[in-house]
């Protein structure tokens, strides 16, 4: 096989670009660093990352070079949602193994967010520039529609394709005809299918295409891993077994990594998440259109849609026609997102203020002494 041109290389982990405009914001990146190379984020530790300028679509992780955190993305400098995750692009400069750094983050098409754990009110970026979000559920015990629409709140919005993967179908007691009806309200592509069978390839092809990054996100056990390794076709992935009584998985995948498949779409798996908190940024109507429409139709425009009278919404979940937790859930993340969207208007205020604060004695100084 021929030596792959600079092009072709970075096409091999996702770069959309050879023949269309640069994103918005790159071209001023690329003309402030003209000795600086584009790479991808393909693997986030807490101590740094590891970057690519190519990857081998055999073997994707032999090929990577070491990674080396530059002085102005050390922890504190900067907030977590701004600096790189995987799928980002960066600008690096050096070579591998030592003297590789980072010098720029290039502006991100897509990303997933969440809200941090914790008290303080933060963002975690999950995934970055990806075109599709595997939003992956075990037809076992695993198997929660209420979970499945909080992650599809997150990816909303987000300008990620989601699609709803149902694994271990073959299982004793899967029952894929309960499991559709349960979701028949999402509007978004289900499949159901064995996650250890070559044929899943086949059912998830649409979206697998050359130069498309995916990314799988559910719960730690729901099969990301092991659909993972029926992808590449080898056990890449460390995989486990689930716990008998509930059904949930342990972290078998303990950071986020980019793989390459070979049908030349990139593949980010992560581990399993146990909070999903709204970052504050989501549309909850965009994910419930259905019961918005019928609130709409309410007697009273602030209607909670539990005791008030000519409640449409109420009325459609008597008649079978809503599920009743799904609108209990749509209540609950509607609170759930208010909520983070004061915390981050209140950050906001207070970055705010830091920048009035920081430039005041500065101007009083003028005021004083006057320019020099």
């Amino acid at each position: 096989m021929p030596p792959m041109t600079p092009a072709a290389a970075l096409s091999a982990i996702g770069w959309h670009w050879a023949s269309a405009p640069l994103p918005p914001g790159w071209d001023a990146l690329l003309a402030a660093h003209p000795q600086a190379r584009a790479a991808r984020v393909v693997e986030q530790h807490r101590s740094g990352y590891r970057v690519s300028e190519a990857i081998d679509e055999v073997h994707p992780v032999e090929s990577l070079p070491e990674w080396q955190r530059a002085g102005s993305y050390r922890r504190g400098d900067i907030s977590p949602e701004a600096r790189p995750a995987v799928g980002d692009w960066v600008l690096v400069e050096g070579l591998a193994p030592k003297s590789l750094r980072i010098v720029a983050l290039l502006p991100r098409f897509s990303a997933i967010k969440r809200g941090a754990a914790g008290e303080h009110y933060r963002q975690q970026v999950i995934a970055a520039n990806i075109d599709t979000a595997f939003v992956v559920c075990g037809l076992d015990g695993d198997f929660n529609p209420r979970r499945i629409e909080r992650y599809l709140l997150l990816v909303a919005g987000s300008g990620v394709q989601p699609v709803v993967v149902l694994t271990k179908s073959d299982k004793e007691g899967a029952d894929v005809g309960v499991a559709r009806e349960a979701l028949r309200a999402l509007q978004v592509p289900v499949l159901a299918l064995n996650a250890k069978d070559a044929v899943a390839a086949e059912a998830l092809a649409p979206w697998l295409a050359a130069g498309q990054s995916v990314v799988l996100v559910g719960s730690s056990g729901a099969g990301k891993s092991t659909l993972t390794n029926t992808l590449l076709g080898i056990e890449r992935m460390k995989t486990g077994a689930v716990r008998a009584n509930d059904a949930r998985g342990r972290h078998t995948t303990t950071h986020r990594a980019l793989l390459a498949l070979a049908s030349g779409a990139c593949l980010i798996d992560t581990p399993g998440m146990r909070e999903l908190k709204p970052t504050g940024e989501e549309d909850v109507a965009e994910s419930f259109a259905d019961v918005e429409t019928l609130a709409g139709q309410c007697r009273f425009r602030d209607c909670k849609h539990a005791k008030e009278p000519g409640c449409a919404v109420r009325a459609a979940v008597e008649r079978g026609e809503l599920d009743a937790e799904r609108v209990a859930n749509f209540g609950k993340l509607s609170g759930e997102v208010a909520g983070a969207a004061n915390q981050l208007a209140t950050r906001l205020a207070q970055k705010a203020e830091a920048r009035v604060q920081g430039k005041a004695p500065g101007k009083r100084l003028d005021g004083k002494y006057g320019k020099h």
